[in-house]
């Protein structure tokens, strides 16, 4: 029963990541709880099914209030998925994405890529660290061995400060289908999903080691949930484009 196998391929991954990239969480984790504590953003950009893991933790019910993401609709999917993936392999977009945000020096940058080969998010990567900013990349590391595709010759992994390593394998998909030589059912996304929120959680932990009360949202669907939201929203808003 393929999805069976779906479940436990997931779980497999999931165990993976927990088992071998605790290290790399939290040393991401202290450098994005120390920019908080110093009135930074954590900022977050993904392309195509990427952008998903941004949103995830974004205006969230039970998530860190200080999340400035980086939404590209030209990158995503419902401006036409085929340019979306056009616009990942181009050079030269990165800087003008960037110039519609504010990015402060030592502040913390999410770089969330499955094969971090392509020029957009090495470009990000690239500007970022050019303000200043401290990169951290989600990314798969069965893609190590693989070209890049931006004439530096760099990938993603080469450039972040921190290297999250989500397990992923090469293709994504982790189902084979049986008579055939395909593959199906990716697990980027619930993986990623799982290994962006576990590094929420370890950022909250590292705040309070620091004495900071952890900036959280609560669910507006809770009673008093919007009024509690309002202290957040009214401090941050003005500096979060999309909140």
């Amino acid at each position: 029963m393929l999805e069976r196998q779906y479940a436990s391929k997931v779980c497999e991954v999931i165990e993976g990541v927990v088992e071998t990239q605790n290290e790399s969480i939290g040393d991401a984790a202290v450098l994005i709880a120390k920019s908080i504590q110093k009135d930074g953003l954590l900022h977050l950009f993904g392309c195509g099914h990427s952008h998903l893991l941004v949103e995830e933790v974004f205006y969230r019910a039970g998530g860190l209030v200080p999340i400035n993401p980086i939404f590209e609709t030209s990158a995503m999917l419902h401006e036409g998925a085929v340019k979306s993936s056009k616009i990942e392999r181009m050079q030269g977009y990165a800087v003008h994405i960037l110039n519609n945000y504010t990015l402060n020096e030592d502040e913390v940058i999410v770089l969330i890529s499955n094969s971090g080969i392509n020029c957009l998010p090495i470009e990000m990567a690239i500007e970022a660290k050019k303000k200043g900013l401290k990169v951290i990349a989600i990314t798969s590391s069965s893609y190590l061995d693989r070209e890049s595709r931006h004439p530096s010759g760099k990938k993603l992994h080469d450039l972040a400060d921190i290297v999250i390593d989500n397990k992923l394998p090469y293709g994504d998909a982790l189902v084979d289908i049986p008579n055939t030589p395909l593959k199906m059912s990716p697990g980027s996304t619930v993986v990623g999903a799982f290994l962006i929120n576990m590094l929420m959680a370890r950022v909250v932990e590292e705040l309070q080691k620091l004495g900071v009360e952890p900036p959280i949202f609560v669910s507006g669907n809770v009673e008093g949930g919007m009024e509690y939201n309002q202290k957040y929203i009214t401090k941050y808003q003005d500096r979060i484009k999309h909140l």
